[in-house]
């Protein structure tokens, strides 16, 4: 969860004199508004929305994605991962009915992991007397429905241990509930008939049907299964309900768990603004933590890029990918080095070193889709952590914790979910 209004200026003003840390910051207050050079400043009055509008905002907001999450539900229940199924509206009775309870198997668990993640910073914000919002929901008219939630943090966090807790408690509380989940689909496995009935075409194959409907190189959607979800499948599932990986669509809480498996473990990357990024700024402190945060990154890139370009591409891939690429590369490492011109020799190891990797191992393949995340952490929330005014370190018990995040990010995290 990025804190883009928490960046303390980097030289002090001496015209704004900075409350106390524990202190709450107005909402909107004129009188903090310094004046300059002689003169008195003035602001055309901005004042707050009445809490009945705010409260009716984030209201109408969930339930927009509640019922988006619901339709993306049915829809992937259906095997399919593409715009709403807005003909459920067309549905009448017990038609309608059946399919937006299959929905609701899906929505209800994922928006509630979610739920609880985004509760899990605001309540420890306000705990530690840090003005935050209810949680915005940003629904999506296809895929899952949403693009999840976020907090708005309305003033600065003034110390390291402020933005570790913040920072750890979203993930923390979601991943409590999403394991549960897991376990919940995992133990509640239907049996083959279910499958059967969505695809009867599989039935007279009986348990044995992905070795005929699935033959070797067989193309299909599916979620990689990291190391948590394998420990809990061996140890729970029945090997003779579970689903095969390219039929997991049509199971809504197994789905719902695994994915927010990887939610949980995309925000605890451990790069810039993300959740986990505070937690390492709270573990490693600034200097050691923004340092990491370079290494990090690049590796990232590296291995996103890796595949795209090399000598064996014909020359149509060079003419008209690699223009967009070097620019791409250009974008997101301008900054990220002490001078633009260190940032493009950076970016442009990086694609030699992709190529050269592509022509000793022309199989070699990374994962593209991370780009998209490379452009937002690179050009716009960043890759380095802003600093704190108070950086003492956290407690023992603090310490403790934050590593167990990084454990969990382990478990949680793959570095192709989706193939």
């Amino acid at each position: 969860m990025p804190f883009p209004e928490n960046t303390p200026p980097s030289v002090p003003d001496p015209d704004f004199a900075e409350p106390p840390l524990t202190a709450p910051i107005p909402y909107f207050d004129l009188a903090r508004v310094p004046a300059r050079r002689g003169r008195e400043r003035r602001l055309l009055p901005w004042p707050a929305p009445s809490p009945g509008r705010t409260y009716a905002l984030h209201l109408a907001l969930f339930l927009v994605t509640l019922v988006t999450t619901t339709l993306a539900g049915i829809e992937l229940t259906r095997g399919d991962i593409g715009f709403l199924p807005l003909d459920v509206f067309q549905l009448r009775g017990a038609a309608l009915w059946a399919e937006v309870r299959r929905g609701l198997w899906f929505a209800l668990p994922f928006l509630g992991v979610l739920t609880v993640h985004e509760f899990g910073h605001y309540f420890t914000a306000r705990r530690n007397q840090v003005q935050s919002s209810l949680p915005y929901y940003i629904p999506f008219p296809m895929g899952l429905g949403t693009f999840g939630a976020i907090i708005r943090i309305k003033q600065r966090i003034f110390s390291r241990r402020e933005f570790f807790d913040i920072g750890l408690a979203g993930p923390l509380a979601g991943f409590l509930v999403a394991v549960p989940v897991l376990i919940y689909g995992f133990t509640h496995l239907p049996p083959l008939d279910y499958l059967f009935s969505i695809h009867p075409e599989y039935a007279p194959y009986g348990a044995d049907y992905a070795r005929y409907v699935y033959p070797p190189g067989a193309q299909g959607l599916t979620l990689a299964k990291p190391l948590l979800y394998r420990l809990l499948e061996s140890a729970l599932a029945d090997p003779g309900r579970l689903p095969h990986p390219n039929e997991l669509l049509h199971y809504p809480v197994l789905l719902a768990g695994a994915l927010s498996l990887f939610f949980t473990a995309l925000n605890l990357l451990p790069m810039g603004q993300l959740d986990g990024g505070h937690i390492l700024y709270g573990l490693l402190g600034r200097g050691r933590f923004n340092r990491l945060a370079l290494g990090l990154f690049v590796a990232f890139i590296f291995y996103a890029g890796l595949g795209l370009f090399s000598l064996r591409n014909g020359w149509q891939s060079w003419a008209y990918g690699g223009p967009v690429y070097a620019l791409y590369l250009g974008l997101i490492f301008w900054c990220v080095l002490p001078t633009p011109r260190q940032g493009l020799l950076l970016a442009a190891g990086i694609w030699a070193a992709q190529v050269a990797c592509a022509i000793a191992k022309p199989t070699i393949l990374g994962n593209p889709g991370w780009l998209i995340l490379g452009l937002l952490l690179g050009r716009f929330t960043g890759i380095y952590h802003p600093p704190a005014p108070d950086e003492r370190p956290l407690s023992p018990g603090r310490k403790v914790l934050g590593w167990v995040m990084v454990a969990i990010f382990v478990l949680c995290f793959t570095p192709s979910p989706f193939k």
